[in-house]
């Protein structure tokens, strides 16, 4: 039984839906368009001031496809409305980061610095306040895009656990390991 699928979503004032016929979701909002294509199998209905997302049988495929689509019918409604947000920091001895329009720039110890293209969609913003680690903040209304960004930017120096140094994100726990003990007696 998919309990998230039988949720109805609940659309905020100034989000629109049209939902046309070959199975294509379109959510309008005030900070943009994201559209979603939806197995033909899956039905998703506009009632007043909510979504509806309903599946034809009780089959395993059709539960996992319930509660799938109505998760990104979800994230593109609070996309539109809200936005989404990731806060990057690098942890590390001299470790930086600048942007000169959607090109990030990343000192993270390398003999060469990192240049990163970012898509239109993300809006990039950094800082580093006197004192503290530098920050990347990472601002989007497609949730999937914005994951995926910030992880492919955690890979370029993932987190190691002796020292922790490394990019995380703002508020992550690490597991650190215990270092070498004092030599043999």
């Amino acid at each position: 039984m998919s309990r998230i699928g039988k949720k109805p979503i609940n659309l905020p004032s100034g989000v629109t839906v049209d939902v046309s016929s070959p199975g294509e979701v379109t959510v309008k909002g005030p900070k943009g368009t994201l559209t979603q294509e939806v197995n033909p199998d899956i039905q998703v209905k506009v009632e007043g001031n909510d979504i509806i997302v309903s599946r034809p049988t009780e089959s395993k495929r059709h539960k996992s496809l319930h509660g799938l689509y109505r998760s990104l019918i979800n994230n593109m409604v609070i996309g539109v409305s809200e936005g989404y947000k990731k806060e990057l920091e690098l942890v590390g001895v001299g470790y930086k980061a600048t942007n000169q329009g959607q090109v990030l720039e990343l000192n993270l110890g390398y003999s060469h610095n990192i240049f990163f293209a970012l898509p239109n969609d993300v809006a990039v913003k950094t800082e580093t306040p006197k004192g503290k680690n530098p920050l990347i903040t990472l601002e989007a209304i497609d949730k999937e895009l914005i994951g995926q960004i910030a992880a492919k930017i955690k890979s370029l120096r993932k987190i190691e656990p002796y020292k922790g140094k490394g990019v995380r994100f703002v508020g992550e726990q690490i597991r650190r390991k215990a270092g070498k003990t004092a030599g043999k007696k």
